[in-house]
């Protein structure tokens, strides 16, 4: 006698639980914040040429300004009594024609900045809304060299605890970027960067990754022996992978093809093209910190919209009034941008004091997480708005994160910055004997003598994040010149 087994009907039931899910308004916040002053300048353009609820106030008209028909008839009648905006070209001293030498025309703008370019890859992918979501977090976190800037456990502890983020999800989220253009994108150092580079399908153009052994060869020196490479010591370097010479070459010339920094195309020039947010002055009673206001956009509602508008029933124009409120949040916005930047400023300044008396080597230890317990906002927010945000000093216009450093002890008791001790070491190098350059141990007893006590492998690691060879190799590179 057979069994026979019941069948289970489908039961529809419903589970509460919580998802990612950012605002409209708590996006723009975080992406206003992010950018820079060009970038933001560009993302305004954008809103204002597609959302005319919103308007800068030197376009603003006048309340007994004529309608749009009548005063353009007006100007064209009488053009000459009429004020307008001087053109560029007519500006003194712009020639207002380019001679047939295109080496004298001014470079083309960038159609999209790295950000953009990623982004754009994020909205072409059948990525779930959630992961969407987190991989747009971490393009945020990029540095200009296209490195993750933070560790995926930090992100995860700057996520609400109510939405239960998983650091399983962030990984996936990461994997998601790292197989984007350019190849390399989203690394969390160096030898990741490379080996993301040699698992790209398009390495088998190049012929030093036609033969399996040489790509190996290659992946395992960056894996694992990438500080022994920047010796140029080629025999040790084989000795260590198991390798013959040639093999090393092969292997070598394939990693010297490889981008270091896959964000490089994208990245500006700071020293050319940097806008200071922020200004500081000496004044009587001490150092003074003001937004500078060419930076700052003047926003506003257009008046005679909004007055429309408020006559009407919402359903009767629910689009305008959508982008009312869009308009609302982006003033808003903007303004909390710049007031976050102006405290985060204030309070880097009243920290650092000796650095703007007496320059860098009085850099004092700061950390992110000093300023945010000081002004009650989360270290994440300190982050975003001292990346690419810039300060005109008495030392010239330095990025708000070249006042954040670790603390070094010294003989007296007191403490010195990373970032005073690596202006030390910059200029011992640049007051060195090139025929005869300090070796790191020289450097630290140098360091010593000024009451900096700190080991020589902290000394090499200030010299690699200066980007300054070895003594080695600068000799060699003092020879060959």
């Amino acid at each position: 006698m057979q069994n026979i087994v019941p069948m289970t009907r489908p039961i529809l039931e419903l589970r509460p639980g919580q998802h990612l899910t950012l605002t409209p308004q708590l996006q723009q916040s975080i992406r206003l914040l992010q950018l820079s002053t060009l970038d933001l300048e560009a993302e305004i353009s954008q809103v204002l040429a597609e959302n005319p609820l919103l308007e800068r106030q030197d376009e603003a008209p006048s309340a007994e300004a004529p309608a749009e028909s009548d005063r353009e008839s007006s100007v064209q009648d009488d053009e000459p009594a009429a004020e307008r905006e001087t053109p560029v070209d007519e500006m003194p001293g712009s020639g207002g024609v380019y001679p047939d030498d295109d080496s004298s025309r001014p470079e083309a703008a960038r159609p999209d900045t790295l950000r953009e370019h990623l982004l754009g890859q994020l909205m072409l992918t059948r990525a779930a809304p959630r992961d969407v979501a987190l991989a747009g977090l971490l393009i945020d976190e990029l540095d200009e060299n296209g490195y993750l800037g933070s560790p995926l456990e930090e992100i995860l502890g700057w996520l609400p605890a109510e939405l239960e983020p998983d650091i399983d999800e962030l990984k996936a989220a990461l994997s998601l970027l790292q197989s984007f253009d350019p190849p390399g994108i989203g690394a969390r150092d160096m030898a990741e960067c490379l080996l993301l580079q040699l698992r790209n399908p398009d390495l088998a153009q190049l012929p030093e990754a036609a033969e399996a052994a040489v790509l190996a060869c290659a992946r395992q020196i960056c894996a694992q022996h990438l500080a022994l490479l920047a010796t140029g010591n080629a025999a040790r370097l084989c000795a260590a992978v198991g390798c013959d010479d040639a093999m090393f070459r092969s292997a070598h010339s394939l990693i010297l093809r490889l981008e270091p920094r896959p964000g490089r195309a994208w990245t500006v020039p700071a020293a050319d093209y940097a806008v200071p947010d922020v200004i500081v002055r000496k004044t009587r009673g001490g150092w003074q910190v003001t937004l500078n206001s060419a930076a700052v956009p003047k926003l506003q509602i257009n008046g005679l919209y909004a007055q429309m508008l408020g006559n009407q029933k919402e359903s009767a124009h629910a689009g305008l009034h959508s982008q009312l409120q869009q308009a609302r949040w982006m003033i808003r916005n903007v303004e909390q941008r710049f007031d976050t930047i102006l405290r985060v400023a204030q309070a880097i300044v009243q920290h650092q004091a000796a650095f703007f008396s007496q320059g860098p080597a009085a850099m004092r230890p700061l950390i992110l997480k000093d300023i945010a317990g000081e002004l009650g906002l989360h270290e994440s927010t300190i982050s975003r708005a001292t990346t690419q945000k810039y300060m005109l000093t008495p030392f010239g216009t330095l990025e708000l994160k070249r006042f954040f450093g670790t603390g070094v002890s010294t003989d007296g008791g007191d403490a010195t910055s990373a970032t005073a001790v690596q202006t030390f070491i910059r200029q011992m190098v640049a007051d060195e004997n090139r025929a005869k350059p300090l070796s790191d141990s020289q450097i630290m007893q140098k360091l010593a003598d000024q009451g900096i006590v700190i080991a020589r492998r902290t000394v090499a690691k200030y010299r690699e994040a200066l980007r300054i060879a070895p003594a080695a190799l600068r000799k060699a590179q003092a020879a060959a010149r």
